[in-house]
Formats: C-alpha cells, structure tokens, sequence
C-alpha cells in the first residue's frame, strides 16, 4: 500500500511539474529536469526512499547530457 501512494504522489507532484518545466532556459535543462523526475520515480518503485536519491540524481545527469546533445 505505501508503494502506490509514493507512486501516485510522484505522479501527481510529476503533473505539477511539467508545465512549470517549459520555462527552463534550454534544453539540456529541460532535459535534466525530466530525467531526475523519471528517474526518481523508477528509483522509488524499485529501491525505496534510497533508491528514490540514487535514480533522480542519475536520471538528472542523463537527461542533462541527452538535452545537451539535442541542441547541438
């Protein structure tokens, strides 16, 4: 029960978020900010409150380098 309500908080807080996002700056920005988000909630499903940490801070540097690369 605990990991459908941190699934559904993620996703609502996720909802908030992304029209907020398009008012970053650039790209890689963008890109950083998705990634984090994506990968915090893969990391929480999977790893619990440690794992939630450890996934948004790699989904953070691969969005990042993937919208990098997108404005080039």
């Amino acid at each position: 029960m605990k990991g459908k309500l941190v699934i559904v908080l993620i996703l609502i807080i996720l909802c908030v978020c992304l029209p907020l996002m398009n008012g970053c700056a650039t790209s890689a920005q963008t890109g950083a900010a998705i990634g984090g988000i994506g990968g915090a909630v893969i990391g929480a499903v999977t790893g619990g409150g440690g794992g939630l940490v450890v996934g948004g801070l790699i989904g953070a540097g691969g969005g990042y380098v993937v919208g990098n690369e997108m404005e080039k």
